[in-house]
């Protein structure tokens, strides 16, 4: 049983340096083929002209996961808090199986949501199509509110009761001991939270190809179309050939990279923090 689990655990591990092997074997020499800096940097995506710059689409994808970060995160955390501290007993099953709900819910499905009502609602409010940065970025943060709000909540509640109650007995107010001392005593959990939502929003394709309009160009305005590289690789990758599939693996390798620095960021920041 000792070694039928340590091939368990080792499956994971097996998966990501097989997903590497076959990410950069395939789209690494199509970078150095079409040349580093004009495919990093590249403003068009013209596979027709044998052209291809992912810039538009990395712009694209920063621009909704930030979106979706500053929409989600807050949202997220608090409501962790009002769940641990507020919510009544009588209702909390209630809301907690709806958080359950919400990250069973397909993306399609959040995708038609964002199609009927989001799209109409930023089109009549803000201006322009309604398919644009702002829709994917209110989206995704709906679709990350999961993650971070399951996340938090169990970090908060790993936290030992006697730093509230210390707080409490030394004359603090009910919020001041929670905001000011139980959420920095978990705050790498909730970091964690945060991340996972990311890698969620900036991998996420199907609701955004409904909802974003999937321009390949710059936005120059949050009621602009956009498309991400999770979108560029979903719709071409059906009918690409030779260079252009190849540089739409390469689009993968360089997501693969942007996953990659989150979770290396977040692994440097615990070790800071455990550290200190």
């Amino acid at each position: 049983m000792k070694v039928l689990f340590t091939i368990a655990a080792c499956v994971s591990i097996v998966a990501v340096f097989v997903i590497c092997i076959f990410l950069f074997a395939n789209g690494v020499p199509a970078i150095l083929k079409i040349g580093p800096l004009h495919f990093l940097t590249g403003t068009e995506w013209r596979p027709n002209n044998d052209i291809y710059g992912i810039l538009p689409m990395i712009i694209g994808s920063i621009y909704t996961t930030l979106g979706a970060l500053i929409i989600g995160a807050p949202i997220g955390i608090l409501s962790a808090v009002f769940l641990v501290f507020y919510c009544p007993k009588k209702i909390y099953p209630l809301l907690k199986s709806g958080v359950q709900l919400l990250a069973g819910i397909p993306s399609v499905v959040y995708g038609f949501f964002g199609l009927m009502v989001l799209v109409p609602w930023v089109r009549d409010t803000f201006g322009g199509r309604g398919l644009s940065v702002m829709t994917a970025a209110i989206l995704l943060g709906m679709m990350i509110l999961p993650t971070i709000i399951s996340v938090s909540e169990s970090s908060i509640r790993a936290v030992n009761g006697s730093y509230y109650e210390g707080s409490i007995g030394l004359g603090a107010t009910h919020e001041r001991s929670i905001f000011a001392v139980v959420l920095p005593a978990c705050k790498s959990g909730i970091l964690t939270g945060v991340v996972l939502g990311l890698g969620r929003a900036i991998g996420e394709t199907m609701a955004v190809i409904m909802v974003a309009g999937n321009q390949a160009a710059i936005p120059t305005a949050l009621t602009d179309g956009v498309r991400t590289m999770t979108t560029n690789i979903v719709m071409e990758m059906g009918y690409a050939v030779d260079l252009h599939r190849e540089a739409l693996i390469g689009t993968a390798v360089v997501l693969f990279i942007f996953i990659l620095i989150l979770n290396f960021g977040l692994a440097l920041l615990k070790r800071g923090e455990n550290n200190g």
